[in-house]
Formats: structure tokens, sequence, C-alpha cells
């Protein structure tokens, strides 16, 4: 029953960091490579204040929100400069930067020695310590992140955001600050990636940087472009499926080394797949509610011979 409900935690926390992603991928078109090193500054601001200062769970949350937003504005804004591929190069290079930050500076982030002991968390006086626990408080921090992703993108902003994404120069014609709307949404999607990122440190108990590498980053990507981009369901949807199905290796007798190799094949060969036969993802983005009626062309009216 643990094991269960521990996929179904995993499956919360990656449910956050696919949704958060989508904001950036999906809507508005910004393929990033850098989604993990949010995700790690998340969990190290979180487990750094909770070893040294013993500080509140959700006071870590919004210092590693916090911080996470203000490193996302220093990336975003040199990084939006440039289109396309270049952009997604930016965002590859930050995130060889923050993973070797993270694996040298051993006096302040432990290295590769990684920090244990992280105190798990306490909300008003209880204790989470039980699966059972964390699996409402992550349930509880994905309804949070889904509600905001999809207010936003259900609103006036988010229509601008789909614009960039299809057109950027259509966009610029009409008035809309495009640089401004890509920062933004580039800092919401790094600080909604920061609370799974504090999640999992309090749930783990111990991080180290290979948690946060450049093929994390692309198995987020891959869960996003799997379920569906431009569609918060489908992130979910790519959540559960991504997960859990590489699960089913571990019943299949192969050794730990073998499976994890298997794992990365399969994730490939997935997104391959998907990339091929069904690009639009499981769930396909809804452009409207149903299809504009045809006008009806007027009939010829006939003349009788007589007339």
């Amino acid at each position: 029953m643990d094991y269960l409900l521990h996929i179904l935690i995993l499956v919360g926390l990656y449910g956050i960091l696919a949704v958060s992603l989508n904001l950036i991928a999906g809507y508005t078109g910004l393929l990033s490579v850098a989604h993990a090193a949010f995700y790690g500054v998340g969990a190290y601001v979180t487990a750094l204040m909770a070893l040294h200062w013993h500080t509140p769970f959700l006071l870590n949350v919004v210092a590693g929100m916090v911080v996470a937003g203000v490193v996302g504005v220093l990336v975003a804004a040199p990084s939006l400069r440039v289109h396309d591929d270049y952009f997604v190069l930016t965002t590859f290079a930050f995130q060889v930067i923050a993973f070797s930050i993270l694996n040298n500076w051993v006096d302040f982030t432990g290295g590769p020695m990684g920090l244990p002991g992280i105190p798990q968390p306490a909300l008003f006086g209880l204790a989470i310590s039980s699966h059972w626990g964390f699996l409402l408080l992550a349930s509880a921090f994905l309804t949070a992140a889904f509600w905001v992703s999809h207010r936003l993108a259900e609103s006036p902003y988010g229509r601008v955001l789909k614009a960039i994404r299809e057109d950027e120069v259509f966009a610029r014609s009409l008035g809309k600050d495009v640089t401004r709307y890509k920062v933004e949404v580039f800092v919401l999607g790094a600080m909604l990636a920061a609370t799974a990122g504090s999640l999992y440190a309090a749930y783990i108990t111990f991080i180290d940087p290979t948690s946060f590498t450049v093929p994390e980053s692309i198995f987020i990507l891959a869960i996003v472009i799997v379920g569906g981009a431009g569609n918060l369901w489908g992130s979910l949807v790519g959540a559960a499926l991504l997960v859990t199905l590489p699960e089913a290796l571990r019943f299949l007798g192969m050794p730990s080394a073998v499976a994890a190799n298997m794992r990365q094949i399969l994730y490939g060969a997935l997104l391959v797949l998907f990339m091929l036969f069904r690009p639009q993802g499981i769930v396909a983005e809804r452009v409207g509610l149903r299809e504009p009626r045809r006008a009806r062309r007027p009939r010829r009216e006939t003349r009788s011979a007589g007339n």
C-alpha cells in the first residue's frame, strides 16, 4: 500500500512540474529545458532553511518560490532576447550551470553528498510523516497550481500567450509587450516548479544534485508533450502515464541498473512515437467549443418557362 501511495505522490509532484512547464512551453511556445533547475532551487531553499534555521514549512515554500522567481527573471531577461533554437540552448546552458553549482559548492549545498536529515513538515501543529499525509499535501499543492494555471490560461492574459505562440509579430502589432509577457509567464512557471521541489525535499528528507539534471528537465518536457501541450489536463494525464508505466519494469525481474536504462529508452521511444503519430499529445488542445457555422448559399430561383 505504501508503494502505491508513493507512486501517487510522485504523480502529484510531476503533475505540478508539468502544469507549470505547460504554461511556458505549451501556451507560450517557449521550449525550456531548465525546469529541473527551478525544481532544485525550491528543494534546496526549503532544505537549507529547515536544516539551519528550523523555519516553518510554508515559509520555506514561499521563500523557495521567491528565490526561484528572482532566478527566473535573471535567466529570462537575457534568454528571451533570442528565439527558437537559441532560446533552448540558453535554457540548457542555465540547467548545466545550476547543476554544476549544486554539485561543486560543497560548503553550501553539500555537493555530491547532498543534504540528509531534512525535517518533515508540520502544518498547524500537525506533523506530516505518513504517506497518506503527504498524498493529501501533494494533492492540495497540485490543485492550487492547476487552479492558478487554469484561471490564467482561460483569461484574456492566456489568450495573449497563445497569440505570442502562434505569431509573435502579430501580437506585437496589436500593441502587446511580448517580452514582458514572456518574462512573466517564465517566472510564474519557475515559482510553481519550486513548490514541487519544496514538497520533494520534505517528503524524501534527502536531496542531492542528481535529482535536478538535464535528463530530469527532458523528462518533464516529455510529460508535457505526451500529455498534450497547451492543455493542462493533458499534463496530469502525461504525469500519471510516464510515472506509473515505467514502474511496471520492476515486476519483470530486471536488475535495477538495466531497469533504469530501460526507463530512459521507454521515455525516448514514447516521445518519438507521439511526435510522429500524435504530435498534439493524448489530450489535444481545445481550440473552441464548437465549429463555426458555415454560411448558407442563397438558392437560385428558377423561373418557369412560361414567365
